[in-house]
């Protein structure tokens, strides 16, 4: 498997990076040859996150079935604009601080404390959009621009897959819907997230946040991104965000 070099790497890294600073867009089009496996998105990842400083008490994973193949990303600590839509999602919160011994074995008592209703805000830093190529998409931390958070409650299992929920967003038609998370659990994706998140020896601090996941995809705004999002047993979430 080809990895590419890591100074062309760290050049995407920072041409993204300051992307984020200044509001702008690449073309990717003149890196499309640059991420060749989701290795090298990781690592850019990395160069990213350095270079802006960002703490690492936000992130967001999901996977495309119970046993994967998963993906993970750090989330911008502030919403970005211009937003492309919206997902609708339910975050999780750390009780405790997990090592990355931990992390490999069965998560320990406590290691969830608190879930929340959760709307990730999606954008991107490609001219292309959601055309360009997907691992430049993966390297732009998977099109992400920021998280709203509702109200924290204790975290308890819910029948996740028959969960109704609902999704009106301003001068929109109403979705409602009953279950549709890829998982049928937003809990499926703290074992492979946390592996992840300690895979340089980090410990992963109590109160980080993971978002788990879209229900239903990814829900357009062409105007702001505004409005309600219920899900039965979290109860409702008015949002509120640039577009």
């Amino acid at each position: 498997m080809t990895h590419t070099a890591p100074a062309k790497l760290a050049d995407l890294a920072a041409a993204l990076a300051q992307a984020h600073r200044s509001a702008s867009c690449l073309d990717a089009d003149a890196w499309a040859a640059t991420v060749q496996t989701e290795a090298d998105a990781y690592a850019v990842h990395d160069g990213v996150v350095a270079a802006l400083g960002w703490p690492a008490t936000r992130w967001k994973s999901g996977g495309a079935g119970p046993q994967g193949p998963f993906s993970h990303s750090p989330v911008s600590p502030v919403v970005m604009a211009p937003l492309l839509g919206v997902e609708a999602e339910v975050a999780l919160r750390l009780g405790r601080d997990i090592s990355p011994a931990e992390a490999r074995g069965p998560l320990p008592a406590g290691a969830v404390d608190a879930m929340c209703i959760a709307v990730e805000c999606v954008a991107s830093r490609w001219r292309q959009g959601m055309d360009a190529p997907a691992l430049l998409r993966m390297a732009d931390f998977q099109s992400n621009a920021g998280l709203l958070l509702g109200a924290w409650q204790p975290w308890r299992p819910l029948d996740w897959a028959q969960a109704g929920w609902r999704l009106a967003l301003d001068g929109q038609p109403e979705i409602t819907r009953r279950g549709g998370h890829s998982l049928a659990n937003p809990a499926g994706v703290l074992a492979a997230w946390l592996q992840h998140a300690t895979r340089h020896g980090d410990t992963v601090k109590a109160g980080t946040v993971v978002t788990t996941g879209a229900w239903g995809g990814l829900h357009a705004c062409p105007g702001a991104a505004q409005g309600t999002l219920a899900i039965e047993g979290l109860g409702e979430f008015r949002f509120s965000a640039a577009a």
